[in-house]
């Protein structure tokens, strides 16, 4: 166990906080942090350092920045206070916040309070973050490669068609504040409301495309999960009218489809982090499928097939993709029958 005096806790922030009772317990992180619970002044707070590591600078900053907008958020946060920074050390001392075990209907506060984070940035903080990043021309080839491989004949007119999402999601307006990972995990339903933590991926874009988690699944989480159809309506409502009351516009109905789609052909998001970017994940699936979480990587692909095939029924620029991705879905059940559908409770 370490002491007080081993922590990465500089003369700065003793001189602005005071100094760290002894005995600070080591908390459960990622392998790209170290996370202690410590006592400052009577009260309990989290000291949060990015360990060295590639890119640990940048998301370090990225945190640093997320959590100093989404501090702006009016009435109730929705993240913990940033108590203190150390940028030569890459360390945050944050509130610490009691989490309790979410209710069934948790995707409703959740959605409400990521709306709210989103709303938190405006036009002002542009550079503070970088841009959220979609597919690229290499996901389409890899998506239409796999389709082939299983037997579905991609249609004339869909390359172009997906060639044409990409495009309209790289040129997607938006000044939101996304957290890059919003998951179950990241989210703290306290007393008080959900706050959302580890903002080490935050970009601004397009509160879209993590309005979009709550129908395909959660793509870059270890934890998916599906919503029934009311309940799915009623998050995505909660979160309309947070945007709303938050920024004073209405959400644009347009987007919500391209988001989902853009999710659909990433290989990237059937892997974890440590994982992406190394090969073509989506060529790996024809012969091998693997766990992540809660579910298998086939079992994601077959969800996320079957959102876009019915979010994307009315939407005129994504026809060819629905038929494509119900074509898609029913090979893959076909092929491998005993997959189930992913679970609706979170663990």
């Amino acid at each position: 166990m370490e002491t007080a005096s081993q922590l990465p806790f500089g003369e700065a922030l003793r001189e602005r906080l005071g100094e760290p009772a002894p005995d600070p317990s080591l908390l459960e992180s990622s392998p790209r942090s170290r996370v202690w619970r410590i006592e400052l002044r009577g009260r309990p707070a989290v000291l949060k350092q990015l360990v060295e590591a590639p890119e640990a600078d940048e998301r370090y900053a990225r945190e640093a920045a997320a959590l100093r907008i989404a501090g702006r958020a009016p009435g109730s946060p929705v993240v913990p206070a940033l108590l203190g920074t150390d940028p030569a050390e890459r360390v945050l001392v944050l509130e610490h916040l009691d989490h309790r075990r979410p209710a069934a209907d948790w995707i409703v506060d959740y959605a409400t309070a990521l709306a709210r984070l989103h709303g938190t940035a405006g036009p002002g903080d542009a550079g503070s973050l970088p841009r959220w990043q979609g597919p690229t021309a290499a996901d389409v080839s890899s998506f239409l490669t796999l389709a082939g491989i299983l037997g579905v004949t991609e249609g004339p007119g869909v390359r172009d068609e997906l060639h044409a999402l990409v495009d309209r999601l790289g040129r997607a307006d938006g000044t939101a504040l996304l957290h890059g990972d919003p998951c179950p995990g990241n989210d703290l339903h306290t007393p008080d409301g959900v706050r959302f933590i580890d903002f080490e991926q935050a970009t601004l874009g397009s509160g879209l495309i993590e309005l979009a988690y709550l129908r395909v699944g959660f793509p870059t989480c270890w934890c998916v999960t599906r919503a029934a159809g009311p309940l799915l309506e009623r998050a995505e409502m909660a979160y309309r009218t947070a945007w709303h009351t938050g920024t004073g516009t209405p959400l644009p109905d347009a987007g919500l489809a391209d988001a989902c789609a853009g999710w659909l052909i990433r290989g990237d998001a059937l892997v974890q982090r440590a994982d992406r970017g190394s090969t073509d994940h989506l060529a790996r699936l024809p012969h091998e499928d693997w766990e992540w979480g809660t579910v298998t990587a086939r079992q994601r692909l077959v969800h996320r097939l079957g959102v876009v095939a019915a979010t994307s029924a009315d939407h005129g620029e994504l026809r060819r993709l629905q038929v494509l991705a119900a074509d898609l879905r029913r090979a893959l059940l076909a092929r491998w029958p005993a997959l189930r559908p992913v679970p609706t409770r979170r663990p």
